[in-house]
């Protein structure tokens, strides 16, 4: 898979989190976006999607979708979608859900546990994979696999520039 860019970022703590979901949810790009979520149990993936979703105007309570696969959100600035694939065996629930309808349409998605879904899932704009440090600081590795991508990264380096 091509990389178009890629950034490294040091989350020493939550809000350091919140404060780069805050930033790529100001970006225009995103709301068209296709995002992945890499890592392992614990490195926060739901917590980076959580801080995403209400940055982007969700209310409330943010559910994890581990169980029902994907949470659907509508917002003034159009559709999300939060999937997480974690539970994910069978390649015809993909067709028998609607996936590759909901992938196709517009809107913002964000996937946990893409690896779990390969093959049906479309070329992700934006690869977030985050690793656990010994202090459990994170790092947060973006890689652009698309323009989209690549104008999210950019719109990040200039957010903190």
């Amino acid at each position: 898979m091509t990389i178009l860019g890629s950034r490294t970022l040091h989350w020493a703590t939550e809000a350091d989190c919140d404060a780069t979901a805050r930033s790529l949810a100001a970006l225009p790009p995103l709301r068209k976006a296709f995002i992945e979520l890499h890592g392992p149990l614990g490195a926060g993936k739901t917590t980076f999607a959580r801080h995403l979703l209400h940055a982007l105007g969700v209310a409330g309570r943010v559910k994890s979708p581990t169980y029902a696969v994907m949470e659907p959100y509508e917002l003034p600035g159009g559709s999300v979608w939060h999937f997480d694939f974690y539970r994910f065996n069978d390649p015809q629930e993909w067709e028998d859900a609607g996936f590759r309808d909901l992938f196709a349409s517009p809107g913002l998605k964000l996937a946990e546990w893409p690896e779990k879904a390969v093959g049906l899932l479309p070329v992700a704009d934006l690869a977030i994979t985050l690793k656990v440090q010994a202090d459990e600081s994170r790092l947060a590795t973006l890689a652009a696999h698309t323009p989209t991508g690549a104008a999210l990264l950019q719109g990040l380096r200039e957010a903190h520039a």
